[in-house]
């Protein structure tokens, strides 16, 4: 027998086998699956794409690189035959040994239709948001967390105008840990362990504790990046980076002076490789979709991820991927959901409204009102009315469900107006839209209710307005607004008994803001919230990489004194020529000879500032105006 015919008959034998693999009964299946669900919780490894909490909804990896795979075919032109199909589905069930996943129902699904864009719904209705209630118990049916914003790309513009020739290069790269936040670049330095590492420090309840550590080594470094700090010299962070590539708060830094100097790209590849650099550094049991798994924003070794996940979900949502950035709000709101050190509570409804998530806003706050008052954010009160509206405009409910959706939505929304009467004008005044007289006019909605406010009730409403104002920038949502601002304006001139709890309730309440929410003011860098601060705020040195420190932080180490800091009492002119010259460094000892010395260095200081003074007034040039040739001028004009 020739090698063909060999060759042919190993293939039919190959292709039998696997006929074989997919005619497997039910009862195999069943025993199967819970073979492998008791192998998987003994391995117990942490995947992002677990379920949170018990749910009959299992997604895996395989069903997103099949999905991908069938786009390419449709973008390609190929026929979606259902023996393709089986055939891509056969090769998963080998590799995964016949587990029964949602790639499995989307193929019982594309056996009606055969088409890619309904295995796609099937596989997304699959993936839903996850929620975290108070008594942190998992509810049924959880979805999972999808952080990678590739995966919401793909969904606007396609696989392949995403990837591109990714795809031949990831064949020729190297082999990286796989991460689930974000992707090893090939234009990144060689990746070798900082010195950070994870531990647990106690599980109670169901809850485990972890907390970041930093070995010998990078608290050296860490010593380094504070001396760069206080050189107010970017260059510094930039030769740190170049020895210690990975280091987090070095990129953080570097990172905003980029997004100063309008450099995005760069500002987000290096939050992006911090958060690769603390994803190698996970514990084997620490997981993003739990739920149940915490870090104390007190330690300054866990800071630096809360404002890394932040940033990166700021990324995320102006890279157009407001979904990607629901999750990662999602999760660090799940690190610590009693104190809330960021106040992701100020931005998730945003989020919301931005990918259209209106049932999960609503469901959140049905949950969370009754023990966090979530009707005391200015936010949440507008936000929930503008879900029940959109709600409302669906196509595919009844008109009783219609009628009501907006009766809800109408109660919410003058409820909102009468408890923060200040939102309206300049939520107006953003969105370009000129008031009626009558409402401008009015003493309830006029300039006296914006400067009656407390003063966190101002910082909480200009949050709000500056944020979400362009959600409002529709037309049909103009016309509802108008419509309930004149019916607030009847109940005040029917002096409604609601109004007057809600003016007692200004009252009471929001007299100073959480250090929380100043915190989350100054990273989202909204002019109209940042000129609302206190002067304690304002006045506080603000550090990038550690903006507002809690006032109980947890200390592992001090950083040691240096030998040659300048006394803490200097002198007006000591002062002056540091803001000019930062290396400058003047010391008093009592010692007769430093003080010489220290007398000899301020000399030379300040003959080096002598002749740059000298070499700036000696370029200084002056040109006198060039008078047009008016002779009809009156010469006595001027005098």
């Amino acid at each position: 027998m020739s090698s063909r015919a060999l060759r042919r008959l190993k293939g039919e034998q190959r292709a039998q086998a696997a006929l074989n693999a997919l005619k497997l009964t039910d009862e195999d299946e069943e025993e199967q699956m819970k073979s492998d669900e008791t192998a998987h919780k003994q391995k117990n490894i942490s995947n992002i794409f677990e379920l949170i909490g018990e749910a009959d909804v299992d997604v895996s990896v395989s069903d997103e690189e099949t999905a991908e795979r069938l786009i390419d075919r449709k973008q390609e032109g190929a026929p979606l035959e259902k023996d393709a199909v089986k055939d891509e589905k056969s090769n998963k069930k080998k590799k995964k040994k016949k587990k029964k996943t949602l790639a499995e129902i989307g193929r019982d699904d594309l056996s009606v239709g055969d088409d890619i864009d309904a295995f796609l719904e099937t596989l997304e209705k699959k993936k839903g948001m996850s929620y975290q209630s108070a008594d942190h118990i998992a509810t049924e049916n959880r979805p999972v967390l999808n952080l990678n914003p590739e995966t919401e790309l793909k969904r606007y513009f396609g696989a392949r105008a995403v990837l591109g020739d990714q795809r031949s290069k990831q064949r020729q790269r190297q082999f990286h840990r796989c991460t689930w936040m974000t992707i090893f670049k090939d234009t990144w330095p060689r990746f070798s362990r900082p010195g950070i590492s994870m531990s647990l420090v106690e599980s109670k309840d169901g809850i485990q504790h972890f907390t970041f550590e930093h070995n010998r080594d990078y608290q050296q470094v860490q010593f380094k990046f504070f001396d760069a700090v206080e050189s107010m010299d970017p260059n510094n962070f930039v030769v740190l980076l170049q020895l210690n590539p990975y280091h987090i708060d070095s990129l953080l830094q570097l990172s905003d002076v980029c997004r100063i100097q309008e450099d995005q790209e760069t500002a987000r590849d290096l939050i992006e490789r911090a958060l690769y650099s603390f994803e190698c550094a996970f514990h084997p049991v620490f997981s993003l979709t739990s739920g149940t798994c915490r870090l104390d924003y007190r330690r300054p070794e866990n800071r630096a991820f809360y404002l890394v996940l932040f940033k990166h979900m700021t990324f995320l949502e102006k890279r157009g991927c407001p979904r990607t950035a629901l999750e990662y709000c999602k999760l660090i709101l799940s690190l610590d959901p009693d104190n809330d050190p960021l106040c992701m509570l100020l931005i998730f409804d945003f989020l919301c409204l931005r990918c259209r998530e209106y049932t999960t806003l609503i469901r959140l706050y049905e949950e969370w009102e009754v023990h966090r008052n979530l009707s005391q954010l200015p936010n949440f009160s507008f936000s929930v009315a503008l879900s029940y509206y959109h709600l409302s405009q669906q196509e595919d409910i009844s008109p009783v469900e219609n009628q009501q959706l907006k009766q809800k939505s109408n109660v919410l929304l003058q409820n909102a107006l009468i408890m923060f009467p200040g939102a309206l004008m300049p939520l107006l005044d953003l969105c370009t839209v000129q008031p009626d007289a009558v409402v401008s006019s009015h003493a309830f909605f006029g300039p006296s209710s914006q400067i009656g406010q407390p003063p966190a009730l101002s910082e909480l409403v200009s949050l709000y307005v500056g944020r979400c104002h362009s959600l409002w920038k529709e037309a049909g949502l103009m016309l509802w607004l108008e419509e309930n601002v004149r019916k607030v304006l009847k109940r005040v001139d029917l002096h409604d008994p609601y109004l007057e709890d809600c003016q007692n309730k200004r009252k009471q309440r929001y007299q100073s803001a959480p250090r929380n929410i100043h915190r989350h003011v100054l990273m989202s860098e909204i002019k109209e919230a940042t000129a609302t601060l206190p002067l304690e705020v304002t006045t506080q040195p603000g550090m990038g990489f550690d903006p507002l420190p809690p006032l109980d932080s947890i200390v592992s180490y001090i950083r040691p004194e240096r030998q040659n800091m300048g006394a803490s009492n200097e002198s007006t002119l000591s002062l002056f020529f540091r803001s000019l010259l930062p290396n400058f460094n003047l010391q008093r000892p009592e010692d007769r000879q430093e003080v010489a010395r220290a007398g000899r260095e301020l000399n030379q200081e300040v003959n080096r500032l002598m002749v740059a003074m000298r070499d700036m007034l000696a370029n200084i040039q002056f040109h006198e105006p060039q008078w047009e040739n008016n002779h009809e001028r009156d010469e006595e004009e001027w005098d």
